[in-house]
């Protein structure tokens, strides 16, 4: 038997919900595929969602990242989209390669880094969708600014609902039926796609199955996209089981769908 692939984790320290989804969305694909995957995660510190413990976070990465290489995992991903997307359009890009070579200088090979904000707006783009609504767990001025990268990004925000909640360790604990709810509350008529959580501590995972289910368009995660960049990256299939259209759930057609 192979060995497991080691997955690392940069963490904000208040994150609860990355650790749980990211594992369980591989562990569910262990039912279908022969990898398997451990787990290693390094925090960074941050409590408040504000543009200002974001940035100071952020300048963490790096620590966290050569941290993680001396596990000599086998890739990276950076979860929390917010503090990518505050930092300045296309940051993302910038961050990755940053990271990627702090990763190859501390263990002396080349080890891909993924970012949530990276991953999703590359999700996005791989599923055609040039129009999306959008659902966050932030207050309205980071909302603002999410949709802002998406759109410098050449996709349309033509929806966004914001939860308002600025405690991140409260936001790990926000309630999925009520996602559910502010799922059909959302306009995506004319959406190519859902983004049901735009942030990797939002727990979403029992949602985006849900939702996917009587959805027509496809529905997707922070944290879906960034499993589907990660098995990208190591060069496997992208596929899990009820995890939204990105990694393989079917949409509904069009007469199953609700509302």
């Amino acid at each position: 038997m192979h060995s497991p692939i080691r997955v690392g984790l940069i963490v904000p320290s208040s994150n609860v919900t990355m650790e749980t989804e990211i594992p369980a969305m591989l562990r569910a694909r262990e039912s279908v595929a022969p990898e398997r995957f451990t787990f290693h995660s390094a925090r960074m510190r941050m409590q408040q969602v504000t543009a200002e413990e974001l940035k100071k976070m952020d300048a963490d990465a790096e620590r966290a990242t050569a941290e993680l290489a001396d596990a000599r995992v086998d890739v990276m991903g950076y979860a929390c989209l917010v503090a990518i997307m505050s930092q300045g359009h296309g940051y993302h890009r910038a961050s990755e390669e940053r990271l990627v070579a702090v990763a190859a200088r501390e263990s002396g090979s080349d080890l891909p880094v993924v970012s949530s904000a990276g991953a999703l707006v590359e999700a996005l783009g791989h599923l055609g969708a040039r129009k999306v609504a959008v659902l966050t767990p932030y207050m309205k001025p980071l909302t603002a600014t999410v949709c802002g990268y998406i759109e410098h990004e050449g996709i349309e925000v033509v929806d966004s609902l914001s939860r308002e909640e600025p405690d991140n360790l409260k936001v790990g604990e926000l309630d999925q039926d009520e996602l559910i709810r502010l799922a059909g509350e959302v306009d995506t008529s004319e959406a190519d796609a859902l983004v049901i959580s735009a942030c990797v501590q939002m727990p979403s995972l029992r949602a985006l199955a849900e939702v996917q289910r009587y959805s027509p368009i496809p529905v997707v995660s922070a944290a879906s996209a960034t499993v589907w960049k990660i098995l990208r990256e190591l060069g496997l299939e992208p596929v899990v089981p009820d995890a939204g259209a990105l990694l393989g759930q079917p949409v509904a057609a069009p007469q199953e769908a609700i509302g």
